[in-house]
């Protein structure tokens, strides 16, 4: 009988919340009875409130432990893989017993994310298992033409899953057309939304499927050489590419006359961003890696025509380039069955802010914003009511719950105010202002500017200012229409995707809860109580005088005798919120 396989999951999400000593516990056990189980490593699972996780597989099936710790991975080795007594109430989800968590794994359709937290991501023999590579020989050995690789592409429907959604065939026959003694292939790995954590996890648990997609592209455009282009922060994917592309190398994967084709030669390194958000941008990506300082320039001419230094060149970001092995190993048609008739395929969404299951997630296109909150996310924390979802990062805009039933494709999408984007979703409940919202993701864009454009430059700073008043309870009548009007211009006179977008969370909010806006305005209220200068703490009749509050108050605002009611000081309050949250008996209000 084979050996029970004990895997860790070690991606950042699971290394943050422990893993690496989980692992290293297990690693003793396991030298400590002699090599009782096979112990190996994974990325990220997808369920990262769940972290850390483990998975047991033995001859039986696979359960899936979370939150583990040292006590209870002693547990698991000790009932399950010693005495073969599943722990159940560990058991998130099995594919023999089921699990806290069945609905979590069976409304997701997993291609790009197909080997994530199944696989060593640092073994290419691993990958080479799950139908890795095979793509790319089945391109060489049947001598598929670089037209009909590209007409596969096309027929797929992929479009472009960093944000604006253009056909990736389309994108690659344009690069194809110009001739030139040297191309490009750039992935963009410049993730840099807040809230976003797709392209990180992918290159984390599954490199060589990114690397095989940009081989593909560089045989169909015929290109010479390629750039991943991925920002510095994140050190586990940079390392675990670094090492793929060194394995791939090795197998003639990279490098000259690729697995015995004559002429076919090509060889990728990596390139580490310094963290610049507007390096996303295409034109700015590609003078950053030429060694400039990263600032877009004026279209036309794209990239596919003159990109990096000069030479035609195609960009796609990581998601993209991961789809395209499964596209050209299963066929266009099995892609294609997927999604609505304008946006095929899946997409991957990284699930934040006040939803209970935080993590990734892979559907089909065409599924409701609802569908993915509350089947997938588990709805809301602390059962508080959903109120609405930014999408599209700080380049996006806010969804508002009413319009939940939005279904999530490039046109529908965009037709409430938002982009799909990159694929962060950060969910938002009545706690939320959506007034400190929009400062927030603003507050991003403004400092994110690379400031060639004065319209973005001061344009976005003049809102930002705007919206810090109104947040401050300093909003003045007109507020809302000048905000409106800024930015408009900003939209119009921006050089780049960042400024052009900039302005959309602000534009969202505005269409959607304009009420919340005139509330700070004109009453001087937060309705979401959110607002530190907007809020006052009063201390109501049921108060017992138990001092709590008044021991937990760092500026002494707040005086009573012992069994007596409180009083609380508005002139010394600092509004920071320590005695409601200290307080076990509702005896303070937030007004």
């Amino acid at each position: 009988m084979d050996k029970v396989k004990v895997v860790v999951g070690l991606g950042s999400c699971g290394i943050a919340a422990g893993a690496g000593k989980v692992y290293q516990r297990l690693l003793e056990i396991n030298e400590a009875e002699g090599g009782l189980f096979e112990l190996g490593k994974t990325s990220c699972i997808g369920m990262c409130y769940k972290e850390p996780l483990v998975e047991v597989t033995d001859g039986t099936g696979t359960y899936l432990y979370g939150e583990i710790n040292d006590k209870r991975a002693e547990e698991i080795i000790e009932k399950h893989v010693k005495n073969n007594q599943v722990v159940t109430e560990l058991v998130e989800y099995s594919d023999k017993i089921g699990g806290k968590e069945q609905d979590f794994v069976d409304n997701q359709v997993k291609i790009v994310l197909r080997n994530c937290g199944k696989m060593d991501p640092e073994s290419i023999d691993e990958y080479e298992k799950r139908d890795g590579y095979k793509s790319i020989k089945k391109i060489l050995e049947n001598n598929i033409s670089e037209d009909d690789v590209i007409k596969t592409v096309l027929d797929s429907g992929i479009r472009g899953r960093g944000g604006g959604g253009f056909p990736t065939g389309m994108k690659w026959k344009f690069a194809r057309g110009y001739k030139s003694d040297e191309k490009y292939v750039i992935c963009n790995a410049d993730e840099g939304d807040p809230g976003a954590f797709m392209d990180r996890s992918v290159l984390e648990g599954d490199p060589h499927s990114v690397i095989e997609g940009m081989i593909i592209a560089a045989y169909a455009i015929n290109a010479t050489g390629g750039v991943i282009y991925c920002r510095a922060e994140y050190p586990l994917a940079v390392k675990r590419l670094n090492l793929a592309l060194e394995q791939a190398r090795k197998r003639n994967y990279l490098g000259k006359n690729i697995l015995g084709k004559e002429g076919f030669n090509f060889d990728l390194y990596v390139k580490e961003g310094a963290g610049a958000f507007v390096c996303g941008e295409e034109t700015a990506l590609i003078a950053s890696v030429e060694g400039k300082r990263g600032m877009p320039n004026k279209r036309p001419p794209f990239p596919a025509e003159a990109g990096l230094w000069g030479k035609p060149t195609n960009i796609n970001n990581v998601e993209t380039y991961a789809n395209i092995a499964w596209i050209i190993l299963h066929g266009a048609a099995d892609y294609a069955k997927y999604g609505t008739e304008k946006s095929k395929g899946t997409k991957v969404f990284a699930l934040a802010g006040k939803i209970r299951n935080s993590g990734l997630v892979e559907v089909p296109m065409g599924i409701t914003i609802n569908d993915i909150i509350f089947k997938l996310g588990g709805g809301i924390k602390e059962g508080k009511k959903f109120k609405a979802v930014q999408m599209g990062g700080p380049s996006g805009g806010c969804i508002p719950a009413e319009l939940g039933d939005t279904i999530v494709d490039y046109d529908s999408v965009n037709a409430t105010g938002a982009i799909m984007g990159s694929g962060g979703m950060v969910v938002m409940d009545e706690t939320t202002c959506m007034v400190d919202v929009a400062r927030f993701f603003l507050n991003f864009t403004q400092k994110e500017s690379c400031g060639k454009c004065t319209f973005c430059r001061i344009g976005t700073k003049r809102m930002l200012e705007i919206l810090e008043r109104i947040t401050e309870g300093k909003g003045e009548e007109g507020d809302i229409e000048k905000l409106q009007e800024l930015a408009a211009q900003i939209k119009d006179s921006s050089l780049c995707g960042l400024g052009q977008t900039a302005p959309n969370p602000v534009l969202t909010t505005i269409k959607y809860f304009r009420h919340e806006y005139e509330a700070h305005i004109k009453d001087r209220k937060c309705p979401a109580k959110s607002c530190k200068q907007l809020i006052t703490y009063m201390i109501n009749e049921k108060c017992i005088g138990c001092t709590v509050c008044a021991r937990v108050c760092p500026t002494k605002a707040i005086s009573g005798e012992r069994k007596q009611p409180h009083l609380i000081d508005q002139d010394r309050c600092i509004k920071c919120g320590a005695c409601y949250d200290a307080c076990k008996f509702s005896s303070i209000d937030k007004l």
